[in-house]
């Protein structure tokens, strides 16, 4: 595919703009204008089209095929919240229309949809109460970690360290560094769950909180979960849930009642969100009881007449987190998503994202090495430790995936496994569509027995095959 650059001919042009209709003047010094014209394209309308549309087919996008990223849950997003987002008394608003006064009417629907989603988020994680600022999951696990800051600052602890299992996402310890905390790694055992007897060792008064992702980044629950929360407290310590994966449990048990006082939730893994390019996001908090006070200004409240305003000035907040109210457009498909599901809708989303993770790793386990041989949850996690004897990493897997017609899962992730391959398929696909993944797995462990050479060349469908991705990361090329 040629470049636009490349399909440019000297004064033609693709648009044509209206007459100024006021005077010509410069609005900028001469010493901040460009010395030459910029060197634009000079194309047709129909050109610039075909161009960015053909350009936009060579995007892999969960509408066109299977999507197995594990531990981002790349779920289909339903077309309906799509609709509903774009319903003009929600596009349209202006996020500095007043609240109640003169055109305050305008805003009560927006502000009855975050008021709601919260009850909605709070009874579905079993947690006190929410706040929805926080504009991607990272940025709600960083408020997460400030409430829990904040709440041992309140008591006049002496708190200095948060214990994280080394199957953590890396944001984890991230946050507790960037909340001023030491940073404790707890290994996993043989069931691939944080090692209990390392974990209380380690656990005295100085723990300001636990932070654990469930289920883990294995795709694995921890049945000690309770146990841990119970010790835990006893040091007035706090139990952090990384929601990233609360698409596995669902309806099938509350964070909140299992003894985690901080939630962060990624509505855009668990609740069928637009998911990548470095946004949009949104990653709410709910808190327990005792860390209400503290949740960021300003949160929506509904007065006694049943209209809504922000409340500010809570006692103890930790302030301000994001401009505005969050990303309140991923918040409205959120909502949309929850009630078009519904309590018995939601639980069917965990149950068959359980059972089609579990049959893709009961189909490839003869195929690849399975470092946890146990049922998982939402996603598996395999090695390819077999065929790296043959000279086929997980990264060469991946690449051959793409021949296959399907994006790789992720690689090389969780770190504690050696060519680690993390498969998530979600509730959403079809068996059918498993099995095509799973026969090409296949294919592709065959293949690295019998000619591991061949995965040299691949992807052999792409514009370009091998990249070198340390020089472009390290030796960034942004412009000609």
């Amino acid at each position: 595919m040629s470049l636009i650059f490349e399909k440019s001919t000297s004064g033609r042009r693709g648009a044509r703009l209206p007459e100024s209709d006021v005077p010509a003047t410069a609005h900028l010094p001469e010493q901040y204008l460009r010395a030459q014209p910029a060197e634009l394209p000079e194309v047709s309308e129909a050109e610039a089209i075909r161009h960015f549309t053909n350009l936009s087919h060579r995007n892999f996008a969960v509408d066109r095929n299977f999507y197995p990223l594990g531990s981002c849950t790349m779920k289909y997003n339903p077309k309906v919240c799509e609709e509903v987002v774009r319903l003009e008394g929600f596009s349209a608003l202006h996020p500095l229309l007043p609240q109640l006064r003169g055109g305050g009417l305008l805003t009560q629907g927006a502000l009855q949809v975050v008021y709601e989603t919260e009850r909605l988020l709070s009874e579905i994680t079993g947690m006190a109460e929410f706040t929805m600022q926080p504009m991607a999951g990272a940025h709600g696990e960083l408020t997460g970690v400030m409430l829990i800051a904040a709440y041992h600052r309140k008591r006049g602890n002496r708190k200095t360290k948060v214990i994280i299992p080394d199957s953590a996402h890396g944001t984890n310890p991230a946050s507790a560094a960037i909340a001023g905390y030491g940073v404790v790694s707890v290994p996993t055992d043989s069931n691939g769950v944080m090692d209990m007897k390392e974990f209380e060792r380690v656990l005295d008064s100085e723990v300001a909180a636990v932070m654990l992702t469930c289920p883990n980044t294995l795709g694995l629950f921890n049945p000690n979960l309770r146990t841990m929360a119970e010790r835990v407290h006893n040091v007035d310590g706090l139990m952090y849930c990384d929601g990233a994966n609360l698409n596995a449990i669902l309806g099938q048990c509350r964070p909140g009642d299992i003894g985690f006082n901080v939630v962060h939730v990624n509505l855009h893994k668990t609740f069928a969100t637009p998911h990548g390019g470095g946004g949009p996001g949104a990653g709410p908090v709910g808190v327990s009881e005792q860390l209400r006070d503290l949740l960021p200004t300003s949160l929506v409240v509904k007065r006694s007449d049943g209209t809504f305003a922000l409340e500010y000035g809570r006692s103890g907040s930790i302030g301000y987190v994001a401009p505005f109210y969050g990303n309140f457009g991923i918040i409205l498909r959120a909502y949309a998503y929850i009630l078009l599901l519904g309590k018995e809708g939601l639980i069917r989303v965990s149950e068959n994202a359980v059972l089609n993770a579990n049959y893709i790793m009961h189909r490839l386990k003869d195929y690849y090495d399975l470092p946890y041989n146990r049922s998982c949850m939402h996603e598996c996690v395999f090695s390819a430790s077999r065929q790296m004897k043959n000279g086929v990493h997980a990264m060469d897997i991946a690449k051959a995936l793409i021949d296959e017609g399907f994006h790789p899962p992720t690689v090389y992730f969780p770190l504690i496994v050696k060519e680690a391959l993390m498969i998530e398929p979600t509730e959403t696909e079809s068996k059918e569509t498993l099995d095509a993944f799973c026969d090409a797995m296949i294919r592709i462990a065959e293949r690295a027995e019998q000619d591991p050479a061949d995965f040299a060349a691949r992807p052999r469908s792409t514009p370009v095959s091998r990249l070198d991705e340390v020089a472009a990361a390290r030796k960034a090329k942004v412009r000609a």
